[in-house]
């Protein structure tokens, strides 16, 4: 049997330059957070600080980190982007994706919103479900056209050899369905909504004070508890 050569043995001999960050700090100095002001639901609390965050006028305001694992425990994390909150959150992605693979074997995900210009973050986590093929029918007619077809071209993960390829392949479907004929939606495009068991919110204070809360399910309402930073 041939023996498996030890990963971190090999980077611990491996020639290379570390990039020190021990000096790039921040200092938050927000005015924090507390019990009192929480809403009493977290969907609500994301609200209110989605609005606030989108006011701000970032790049991208609906991208959050997704975090997916296989049935052995290995993670994963990407830039998805949030479509719709509702009793959850609402993506939509290729189903036959690395993502869509491990959320078929293991159908629990975890999101993290980084608003670090509004010293804020959001943590949840909970199940993923399959959205009903009339919310992802509704949300693919919402696309742009040239993102429908780019969608419609690309098999999400799988390898391709260069650039060209991809645009030919673009190029054929985008040939194929013509200038004014509907874009079908491929089989395995899909979406999902996130329903939480659990949400953070993170406000950044100053000296590593910060303010932590903890929304988990209690019955069929929730609980809050505040967090050690």
């Amino acid at each position: 049997m041939t023996e498996r050569p030890d990963p971190i043995a090999a980077a611990r001999h491996a020639p290379s330059e570390v990039l020190d960050l021990t000096a790039v700090r921040e200092q938050y100095l927000s005015d924090g957070i507390h019990r009192a002001e929480l809403a009493d639901d977290p969907l609500d609390q994301f609200r209110t600080w989605y609005a606030q965050w989108a006011a701000t006028g970032p790049y991208d305001p609906a991208a959050v980190t997704l975090a997916t694992a296989t049935p052995e425990g290995r993670p994963a994390a990407r830039v998805v982007l949030i479509r719709r909150v509702d009793h959850g959150f609402c993506f939509f992605t290729d189903t036959t994706s690395h993502k869509g693979a491990e959320l078929a074997a293991n159908p629990q995900g975890a999101l993290c919103f980084g608003w670090i210009p509004l010293s804020r973050q959001v943590r949840v986590v909970g199940a993923v479900h399959p959205l009903p093929a009339e919310e992802v029918d509704a949300y693919w007619e919402a696309r742009p056209r040239e993102s429908r077809i780019s969608a419609a071209a690309s098999a999400q993960s799988e390898p391709v050899a260069d650039r060209a390829a991809l645009l030919a392949r673009r190029t054929e479907v985008a040939d194929a369905v013509g200038s004014d004929d509907p874009v079908d939606r491929p089989a395995g495009w899909g979406g999902y909504r996130l329903v939480p068991d659990e949400v953070e919110v993170w406000q950044g204070r100053a000296d590593r004070l910060h303010d932590r809360f903890l929304y988990t399910r209690a019955g069929g309402s929730w609980a809050i508890q505040r967090l050690m930073p």
